[in-house]
């Protein structure tokens, strides 16, 4: 029994323990959780207060930059305010003071009309008064002599009149004779001194350039394969190059002494060098090209020197010295214009007025001979628009203008620069009427295939029995070509007259390049 009862306390003695175990436990979870609900409960109560703080504290800093702004806006506000105020007080101030003037003006105008009125009332009466005092003053001589004023005047002008009229032809004939005899005398005197002291050279222009070569081989390198060598030549400069049987010599034939001047150092460089290709002919003819500007330009320079005149446009200088290449019924107009100014000096001096004067008007009294070729008009006109262009005086102004008769002359220079350019022409072997219409002609010829659109140059060549037409592939296409050349042949026929017939030729060329890398 006592065996039994043993087991069963101690599991009742575990049971016990377990049970009071668990209680414990219990009690301590739940000693636990209130300890942590506790110190939960004052964290949230110190967040929360740290929040209000926060807030409170946010809350005074918005208010504080509201009013910050509130006040920045308003002073803005007042600071714009006073400027305006003070803008339209500037402005009532002015419309003010303009009020006043224009009340001022309108007082001085009203004093000086009722000045004027009372001005024009006395003249009036004055006026009455002579007018009165004159017409007693002729009755009282018609009564006196007898005669009406008109009978009077009448009388009077007729013996004054035969008086005068003997006296006067007799003085008048007397006075025409010797001035007559004088000028004649003085004009002859000044002719011959000015043709005596100047000794300016003539030189006769031909069409033809002959190139001198060192053997006749360089004939064949010159013509090159198919010919295109001097194709190429001719095509870029516009001259014919003649190859005949006239041992070791290139002739060069073309009315424009420009283009056949610079063919002829293009051809003597090409010769010197060797290499004799169509690229390095382009390359040799661009720096003739260049060269023949600057002997251009060193000729007007050196033309201006001879003379003694300085200061002049350097756009003129060019231009005088271009005129070196260009002739006037075969005289060469840069030495005639020399020559003309030499010749202006001369009578200026002889006559006493401004010699450098007549001498600037004589050296620039042809300058339009050089643009005329290129230009529309006369060269009259284009020289009289070139000194105006770049400021010459009026004098030398009129002195272009006047030395053809195109317009009066204005001053004694003027009449010298006329006469000293007939002297110049008027020298025998001067000119010759050959070459300018032969030059004409050609230039009528080259204008005519110009004016066609799309034609970029045109040369006459062979003395005008061919024209070579270069036309901007772009606008004109091989089928147009066709009909190119036939309606300038058309106008050519229409407009132009000469013997034999004139050879159409149309050149079309495109180029690609590409440079491999």
């Amino acid at each position: 029994m006592s065996e039994i009862m043993v087991p069963i306390v101690i599991i009742a003695v575990i049971i016990v323990a377990i049970i009071i175990t668990w209680f414990a436990a219990r009690n301590y979870e739940r000693k636990q959780y209130d300890c942590k609900v506790g110190s939960a409960e004052e964290k949230s109560r110190e967040i929360i207060d740290e929040a209000l703080k926060t807030a409170e504290t946010k809350k005074r800093e918005a208010l504080l930059e509201a009013k910050e702004e509130s006040l920045k806006t308003k002073n803005e506000l007042e600071k714009e305010t006073k400027e305006r105020r003070a803008e339209l007080q500037r402005y009532e101030k002015r419309v003010l003071s303009k009020e006043e003037n224009v009340e001022k003006k309108a007082d001085a105008l009203e004093k000086k009309e009722a000045d004027l009125v009372r001005r024009e009332n006395i003249l009036s009466k004055r006026t009455a008064e002579v007018e009165a005092q004159y017409e007693q003053g002729i009755q009282e001589l018609e009564r006196i002599s007898g005669l009406t004023s008109e009978q009077a005047k009448e009388y009077l002008l007729k013996s004054v009149e035969e008086d005068v009229k003997h006296d006067t032809a007799k003085l008048i004939k007397e006075l025409e004779n010797k001035a007559r005899e004088e000028a004649d005398k003085k004009a002859r005197d000044l002719v011959v001194t000015a043709i005596q002291r100047c000794a300016a050279d003539h030189v006769a222009e031909t069409t033809v350039s002959v190139v001198q070569l060192p053997n006749d081989e360089m004939k064949g390198r010159i013509i090159g394969r198919e010919g295109r060598n001097i194709r190429t030549l001719e095509t870029l400069t516009g001259v014919e190059l003649i190859i005949d049987d006239t041992p070791e010599a290139v002739v060069l034939s073309g009315f424009d002494p420009i283009r056949r001047e610079v063919a002829r150092i293009a051809l003597e460089r090409l010769i010197v060098d060797g290499r004799i290709h169509p690229a390095r002919i382009e390359e040799m003819v661009e720096k003739a090209q260049k060269e023949v500007e600057n002997n251009m330009r060193e000729e007007g320079e050196a033309a201006c020197l001879e003379v003694g005149i300085h200061g002049i446009h350097p756009e003129l200088v060019k231009l005088l010295g271009k005129m070196k290449f260009r002739t006037s019924y075969g005289q060469n107009a840069l030495k005639h214009s020399i020559e003309v100014s030499q010749l202006s000096g001369l009578l200026a001096s002889e006559l006493g007025v401004d010699v450098r004067l007549a001498k600037r008007a004589g050296l620039l009294h042809d300058i339009g001979k050089s643009v005329d070729h290129d230009m529309e008009g006369t060269h009259v006109q284009l020289g009289a628009d070139l000194c105006k262009k770049y400021k010459e005086s009026a004098t030398v102004l009129n002195a272009v203008e006047s030395h053809h008769g195109d317009v009066e002359p204005t001053n004694l220079i003027s009449c010298i620069v006329q006469a000293a350019d007939t002297i110049s022409a008027a020298r025998p072997g001067a000119r010759r009427e050959t070459l300018e219409t032969y030059t004409n002609r050609l230039k009528q010829l080259e204008d005519i295939t110009n004016s066609f659109k799309g034609v970029d140059k045109s040369f006459a060549i062979q003395a005008g029995r061919e024209v070579r037409i270069m036309v901007v592939p772009e606008q004109i296409s091989d089928d147009d070509m066709v009909l190119l050349a036939r309606d300038v042949s058309k106008r050519i026929e229409d407009e132009l007259e000469y013997p034999g017939q004139i050879k159409v030729n149309v050149i079309r060329e495109s180029r690609v390049t590409d440079y491999a890398k």
